[in-house]
């Protein structure tokens, strides 16, 4: 009798873990889902606790199971997929971590950066690790733990520390101490080279960061280690590991040169596949490793990172009380026939690419008495739209590939207004898959290749199917009107701090 089995994902982001179980054709069997706490001890700093991180993981994985009346014997592997960057230091004998996690948002790194950078400034590193010296990347964070933790500096010298983005702080934890990580997530700390995905023991010397700390870089296909008896899936291989953007790049089957796709979550993430060669920007994006499959060469991407998408609607709804919920904010921007002029530049941490500007703030502009909610609405969605076109021109400008259409995945993509927005600010079609969870669908790709659930990519192009698109309505004169707008808006934000 032939067993059917399926594949589980563990999806660890920013604002919740969740649980995701995939069959042979790629559709969700369950899904188990738990938000965790945001921790801000200060302006500007953002912590999670690692080891709720964990206990929500083991919960959502257990959860998930239960709900699709399945045990651990009916899953032929698992694969992770995490929130980047994000930075864990623990106790390699007790497991514990000697500070909470700093994530990515975080912006305590900044002094520290501009140190590092010395007279070459933020592209000192960028050469061999695609990268610019920015508080988003994991490396400045390690050596800010190191240096303010009572007693870190000296257990880490002494061999004792493990340092991890959250990937490696899940799989320790699912396996029997297992300390690796996968060539994408290495490839966002700024201390691995590119082209070799080896960690630069100079640069790791230059920031302070013994390498007895960093895990073994793997690809992101291949069986890691199994799950540990006592954990929530014991003995199932751990197959597949990839950043949350390159899993969803993969599980929207962007698999070809020139092929990209827009992550709309808690920011935006915008991912090129550029190839077996990485791409240098002179246009503010990063190089990055979009994914390594097995023994088969990377493949890399240019990528452009807008921080803050998702979470200006939560802003919306948590800080200001415009809205009760997020899905009222399609609803409240449609009361109005445009923005009225009103620009919403959300630049709560800074501008990130193409930009890159730290000193730059958040602002409402062009506001009159006529202003009403509805056009704040319409401001906040229209912000995430220009900041993507912004993205894409630098791509373009990087790389010579004109973007023929846009694959669109994460929690916004439901918002028809915004998606017909997007097609019309950019000019051309956007498009919309039928499995909107394409981060946790590429961690399951990824380790089914591995075991064999799944022959090769091909299949993975076979389950991708279109739900809907979006074609471009707006005549071009307006949408020029409207961008040059937005870009008045936002160099009024600059030099703020």
């Amino acid at each position: 009798m032939h067993v059917i089995q399926y594949i589980a994902a563990i999806d660890q982001g920013t604002t919740s873990s969740r649980c995701m179980i995939f069959d042979h054709d790629g559709a969700v069997v369950s899904v188990a889902q738990k938000e965790h706490r945001q921790i801000f001890p200060r302006a500007g700093w953002v912590e999670h606790d690692p080891k709720e991180l964990w206990i929500n993981t083991r919960e959502v994985v257990a959860s998930a199971l239960a709900k699709a009346h399945l045990t651990e014997s009916d899953i032929a592997a698992v694969g992770i997929t995490n929130q980047r960057e994000t930075t864990v230091v623990w106790d390699r004998n007790t497991g514990e971590p000697v500070y909470n996690a700093i994530v990515w948002q975080d912006t305590r790194t900044d002094e520290l950066c501009r140190r590092l950078g010395g007279d070459e400034g933020p592209s000192r590193y960028r050469k061999r690790t695609g990268l610019p010296l920015s508080t988003y990347f994991s490396g400045p964070k390690v050596r800010w733990i190191l240096d303010n933790v009572d007693g870190a500096r000296e257990k880490a010298d002494a061999g004792d520390l493990c340092f991890g983005t959250i990937d490696s702080w899940i799989l320790w934890h699912l396996t029997q101490g297992t300390h690796l990580t996968d060539a994408t997530n290495a490839s966002r700390t700024m201390l691995m080279n590119l082209e070799t995905l080896e960690w630069d023991p100079e640069i790791c010397a230059e920031f302070g960061i013994p390498m007895s700390m960093l895990p073994e870089i793997r690809s992101s296909s291949e069986i890691y280690g199994v799950g540990r008896p006592q954990g929530p899936l014991p003995g199932i291989p751990v197959a597949g590991i990839l950043g949350d953007q390159q899993a969803a790049t993969f599980g929207q089957a962007c698999l070809s040169e020139g092929e990209a796709k827009n992550t709309y979550g808690t920011g935006n993430f915008l991912l090129l596949n550029t190839g077996t060669t990485p791409v240098p920007s002179k246009h503010g994006l990063l190089t990055t490793v979009c994914y390594k499959i097995g023994d088969a060469p990377a493949v890399y991407a240019l990528e452009g990172s807008v921080a803050v998408t998702g979470s200006l609607v939560q802003w919306l709804r948590d800080s200001l009380g415009i809205i009760q919920s997020a899905k009222e904010i399609e609803a409240l921007a449609k009361s109005v026939d445009d923005n009225g002029d009103v620009y919403f530049v959300p630049a709560f941490s800074g501008l990130f690419a193409p930009r890159w500007r730290p000193d730059a703030r958040g602002a409402i502009v062009g506001m009159t008495r006529f202003t009403n909610k509805g056009h704040l609405a319409r401001a906040a969605l229209e912000a995430t739209a220009y900041q993507t076109r912004e993205v894409i021109e630098a791509m373009r400008a990087d790389s010579g590939v004109e973007l023929a259409s846009l694959k669109v995945d994460g929690g916004m993509v439901v918002n028809e207004t915004l998606m017909q927005f997007q097609s019309d600010i950019l000019g051309v079609p956007v498009i919309r898959p039928v499995v909107n969870e394409t981060t946790a669908l590429g961690a399951a790709y990824a380790a089914g290749l591995a075991v064999g659930f799944w022959e090769s990519e091909g299949d993975i192009r076979e389950n991708w199917a279109v739900d809907k698109t979006w074609e471009p309505a707006m005549d071009e004169a307006e949408s020029t009107r409207l961008y040059a707008g937005w870009n008045k808006a936002v160099e009024r934000t600059y030099d703020w701090v």
